[in-house]
């Protein structure tokens, strides 16, 4: 079993909010920043830092749990 750290954000669109392409970390110290700069980026509305755990090769992962972390830009 291996631990991933994402980030996916969300950008304004035409139509309401967009999800944008993941990014994936190598720490947890890592993804929230990372987090934290997507959300703070102009024309983001917001990101999500969150980990699973499971095995890549199959993509197997268990479901997160309590560990996710939501940023929103301020208006």
């Amino acid at each position: 079993m291996q631990r991933q750290f994402g980030v996916p954000f969300f950008i304004a669109a035409d139509d309401g909010i967009a999800a944008g392409e993941p990014t994936e970390c190598f720490n947890p110290i890592a993804v929230v920043m990372r987090a934290e700069a997507l959300s703070r980026k102009e024309g983001h509305v917001g990101a999500v830092a969150f980990s699973r755990t499971g095995d890549p090769a199959t993509g197997n992962f268990q479901r997160c749990q309590g560990d996710q972390k939501i940023w929103r830009r301020a208006e």
